[in-house]
C-alpha cells in the first residue's frame, strides 16, 4: 500500500501508514440505516455527506480510519495526547483514537533534539492565554540557540557516559533534555477525531510547533478523503 509522507521542521514527519475507506464510505455507512448502497461518488452523495457534518450526524465519519506515523518533540506529543485523553472519557467514546510511542527504556537509539535557530525564538505574549508572542529579534535568539545547543551536547555526554557505566536506559534517559527530545509514535484515529484534532490544532492560536505538523495531517487526510474531511472543518467536527 502507498505510503505518503511530510517532512516537518527539517528533522520531524508524518506519515500516513495506512487508512480505510474514502469519501464514499460515510455516505455507505449512512446508507445502511434504509439497507442501500452508493456505487460511486456524485453531486448526491457529497449534498449527503455535507448534510450529516452540517447536522451532526458523526456516527457515519468513526468507520473511516487513519492511521499516523508522527516523529516530533515531546513538547509536541504531549499536546497531542490531550487528544487522547479526550476521547477516553464521556462523549468522545465516539471518536475512536490509539496510540504507541517509542520507549527509551527499550531503545538506545541517537537521540536528535529541536534547537530552535536565531530567528525562531518568540517572545512571552502580552496575553498570557497565549503561548507566545512575536519573534525575537535574531540576536537575543542567536545567543539562547548557543546555549540550549551547548545544554543538549552537555546532556547528550552524561547519558552516553552513564550507559557506558552499566547505567540501564530507563535510568540513563533521566540525564536527556525532554522537552525538545524528538519520539516517534503511531496514532490511528477515525475521521471525525482527525477533523476534531485539526479543528483545534490548525487554529491561529495554537501552538506553532504543533500546528505545523497540524498542517502536514490536514494535507494526508485531503488526499484520501477530501469531501468528507472539509464538511467536517466546515462544521463541528
Amino acid at each position: 500500500m502507498e505510503k505518503l509522507k511530510i517532512d516537518v521542521g527539517g528533522k520531524g514527519y508524518v506519515l500516513l501508514k495506512d487508512w480505510m475507506g474514502t469519501d464514499l464510505s460515510p455516505v455507505n455507512d449512512a446508507k445502511v440505516s434504509f439497507d442501500k448502497e452508493a456505487s460511486e461518488l456524485g453531486p448526491k452523495e457529497e449534498r449527503l455527506i455535507k448534510y450529516l457534518a452540517e447536522n451532526e450526524h458523526t456516527s457515519p465519519f468513526r468507520h473511516s480510519v487513519l492511521k499516523f506515523e508522527v516523529y516530533a518533540p515531546l513538547m509536541v506529543a504531549r499536546q497531542w495526547w490531550k487528544h487522547i485523553i479526550g476521547s477516553e472519557h464521556g462523549e468522545p467514546f465516539d471518536r475512536l483514537t490509539a496510540w504507541n510511542e517509542s520507549s527509551r527504556r527499550y531503545i538506545t537509539e541517537e537521540p536528535v533534539f529541536m534547537v530552535p535557530e536565531a530567528d525562531e525564538w518568540r517572545s512571552a505574549p502580552a496575553n498570557r492565554k497565549q503561548g507566545s508572542g512575536e519573534n525575537l529579534p535574531e540576536d537575543i535568539g542567536r545567543i539562547y540557540t548557543e546555549k540550549l545547543a551547548a545544554h543538549v551536547e552537555a546532556s547528550i555526554a552524561l547519558y552516553e557516559e552513564a550507559m557506558e557505566a552499566g547505567v540501564c536506559a530507563e535510568q540513563a534517559r533521566l540525564f536527556l533534555p525532554a522537552y525538545g527530545m524528538y519520539v516517534r509514535w503511531v496514532w490511528t484515529a477515525s475521521l471525525q477525531a482527525v477533523a476534531h484534532f485539526l479543528k483545534l490544532r490548525l487554529d491561529e492560536h495554537a501552538q506553532k510547533e504543533i500546528r505545523d505538523y497540524a498542517q502536514a495531517v490536514h494535507q494526508l487526510t485531503m488526499e484520501k478523503f477530501p469531501i468528507s474531511l472539509q464538511a467536517l472543518l466546515d462544521n463541528r467536527a
